[in-house]
């Protein structure tokens, strides 16, 4: 029968009724809605049943309002079988540790392995790791994720190029590229310097070289400023004479510095009012055990008194041998997070827009380059900001080499 599917997981027991005529027992079970199956007439007086566990209390009551006896016999099903398991109780606190104690273990760091640097590198990186947690013995949980312990070795070690961070079981693998320092030489072939920019020149060292172009000459973008053609005369300009001479063109790869004044115009605005979101260094750390989408606390209950908090959230799941369960480990960080409203009179948004200018332009120059002035050349004030348009004047090295065709 269907109804009696899954008896076994819900329990059942066989019941043995004595008395003259028995059958009529069942018969007053199943008149009371209690399920009796697989019966059987042992003798004129005897007859035995199977009921469920759920139904034995109702059979207990209906044998008081009756002359017959009732034994109950065989017990089966998960629920006795767990209630014979649990009186042991060595064996069930044996059971639990033991499976807690490999949970632990696969959750844990267990090796380490670096490849594709040299071994100095990587005794280096090492080190590293061990400064970060990341050793053997210790609990995942407590680690950041790959990617942040990728991020922090690749500040952390100037000499990486690349490092991969792979999470693997009990394992970390770490993948590494250091870099390669190459001299870069010059390429033996000749070549004229030309302007990479429009400029007024204000200083110049030629250590090889014509120079076509003096100081405070100014220059176009793409001209030449020094010959890699050292015959070049200023004053043999007919080519008929140049043939007669038959002379061939000496070339030398043009070295030279020439600092030219430039010019920049760029266009900035900075808002009167304005709301800035900074972390004043205070928070609580709440940890959760995450069970197939629902969250059971840990540790760090409630919630801290912070008008503003800035959350920050990192789940590992929790793993048992090789295999991922739905269980997870969460890690909420609860910051205390402060809204700060600024208000500029124009004057200080116009140095703040002065000052944001320099700094963007300066980050676009070489490294020795100088800003030496700036000047306003339209301001408004619209929609609650300050619009400048600025043009600077920088001193910058303006040379470009350019390669000299030798089939020319």
């Amino acid at each position: 029968m269907k109804i009696t599917q899954g008896s076994y997981l819900t329990g059942y027991v066989t019941i043995k009724i004595t008395g003259s005529r028995p059958e009529l027992f069942f018969a007053l079970c199943a008149k009371e809605q209690v399920l009796v199956w697989n019966v059987k007439k042992i003798s004129d007086k005897v007859c035995l049943g199977n009921i469920h566990l759920k139904d034995v209390a109702q059979v207990k009551r209906l044998r008081r309002r009756t002359v017959y006896k009732v034994s109950f016999l065989n017990k089966k099903g998960i629920p006795f079988l767990s209630q014979r398991f649990l009186h042991k109780k060595p064996l069930v606190i044996g059971l639990v540790l033991s499976i807690l104690f490999i949970g632990i273990l696969s959750n844990m760091v267990w090796d380490v392995k670096v490849t594709g640097v040299h071994p100095e590198l990587e005794k280096k990186i090492m080190k590293q790791l061990d400064a970060y947690g990341v050793e053997p013995g210790t609990l995942k949980f407590q680690l950041g994720s790959p990617s942040a312990i990728q991020q922090k070795l690749l500040d952390d070690i100037p000499e990486l190029l690349w490092v991969g961070v792979k999470e693997k079981g009990t394992t970390f693998y770490l993948e590494g590229v250091e870099k390669t320092l190459v001299e870069e030489k010059e390429e033996p072939g000749p070549r004229n310097i030309v302007a990479e920019k429009k400029g007024v020149i204000i200083d110049m060292f030629v250590s090889k070289g014509k120079p076509m172009v003096q100081v405070n000459d100014f220059v176009k973008k793409g001209e030449l400023l020094v010959s890699g053609n050292i015959n070049i005369d200023e004053q043999e300009k007919n080519e008929e004479e140049e043939e007669e001479k038959e002379k061939k063109p000496n070339l030398v790869s043009a070295e030279a510095e020439i600092i030219a004044e430039t010019w920049y115009q760029t266009a900035v605005s900075i808002p009167l009012k304005a709301n800035y979101q900074t972390l004043t260094g205070h928070n609580k750390k709440k940890y959760y055990l995450n069970i197939a989408g629902f969250s059971l606390p840990v540790w760090g209950f409630g919630d801290p008194e912070y008008k503003k908090i800035q959350t920050e959230t990192v789940e590992k799941p929790f793993q048992f041998l090789k295999w991922e369960l739905p269980i997870s480990f969460k890690q909420v960080n609860l910051q205390e997070a402060e809204e700060t409203k600024v208000t500029r009179t124009k004057q200080e948004a116009r140095d703040v827009a002065v000052s944001q200018a320099r700094k963007e332009l300066k980050s676009k120059l070489e490294k020795d380059s100088q800003i030496v002035s700036e000047k306003v050349l339209h301001e408004t004030y619209e929609n609650g900001k300050v619009k400048l348009i600025l043009y600077f004047t920088v001193h910058e090295n303006i040379v470009k080499n350019q390669p000299i065709s030798q089939g020319d």
